[in-house]
């Protein structure tokens, strides 16, 4: 009498676990489509109202849009790597504050990202990161200013450790994309599944320049104590600065542009801060 409910219960647990695995399967399988959604792969808009595009070839062989707007003499210029789901058409608001200031600003977009060839990867995004931070210092005489929002917080962390920029902006940064996705998916085995863990949190010792960290309160997709364990890590100067009321994706307000710039500011020498 007891046999049919083991056989029910047995069947249950068999299709439990194979529903599971399945799970497994396909957020191993698809996971780069969920950490790169704007990887379209489509080209990029002729016309853009804020900068012009230039070209960045990485050492790997793939060729990289960017749109710029050059700095006034002796200022600065921000270098923006954006967040896993930016358009860098979208950010004129960023560069047209910046130019008001006499401040240059180059936007990358990632490979794969619109305009740009290849697949984007943690390995091929902080080899981007390094091409736009070099091609940069090539074709500008002032300093630079890194400037990562969301994932490109990542990207903007190891170019910082590589490279010697005149400071570091974070926007919405994380300890790791492997324990953020864990909170997020709690009953999967994330470090396990992971191709592109970027840890951030192994990196940002190895920055010495000045850093500005800048967090939501009310951030659910980066929660805002990923942004504090990583500001933990950090060396001095460093700010934190939290965005009382902003989520993830309202983040950017004036209050928070005019704390950018008034960073950059900072990073440059007394006679040019005006």
């Amino acid at each position: 009498m007891m046999s049919w409910p083991w056989t029910i219960l047995k069947s249950l647990l068999i299709i439990a676990t194979l529903s599971y695995l399945m799970v497994v399967a396909a957020m191993y399988f698809w996971q780069r489509s969920l950490l790169f959604p704007g990887a379209t792969g489509e080209g990029a808009p002729r016309n853009a109202h804020w900068g012009d595009w230039v070209r960045i070839d990485t050492p790997d062989g793939e060729r990289l849009a960017a749109l710029y707007r050059p700095a006034q003499p002796g200022k600065a210029t921000l270098l923006l790597f954006p967040g896993n789901g930016d358009n860098i058409i979208h950010y004129g608001f960023l560069a047209d504050a910046f130019a008001a200031e006499g401040l240059g600003f180059l936007a990358l977009s990632y490979r794969g990202y619109p305009g740009s060839s290849g697949s984007p990867s943690e390995t091929g995004l902080l080899i981007d990161g390094l091409a736009a931070f070099d091609w940069l210092s090539a074709h500008n005489a002032g300093s630079v200013v890194l400037l990562g929002r969301s994932l490109g917080s990542g990207v903007a962390v190891n170019t910082a450790a590589e490279r010697k920029a005149a400071g570091l902006v974070l926007v919405s940064p994380y300890d790791s994309i492997a324990a953020v996705a864990q909170l997020h998916y709690p009953l999967l085995p994330v470090k396990l599944l992971i191709k592109d863990s970027f840890r951030t949190d192994l990196r940002i010792a190895k920055v010495d320049e000045p850093k500005l960290f800048l967090h939501g309160d009310l951030d659910g997709v980066i929660p805002l104590g990923s942004g504090e364990r990583l500001f933990s890590l950090a060396s001095e100067p460093k700010t934190f600065s939290i965005q009382h009321g902003r989520g993830h994706n309202d983040i950017w307000s004036m209050a928070l542009v005019e704390s950018v710039i008034a960073f950059v500011k900072s990073t440059l020498p007394a006679n040019q801060q005006d």
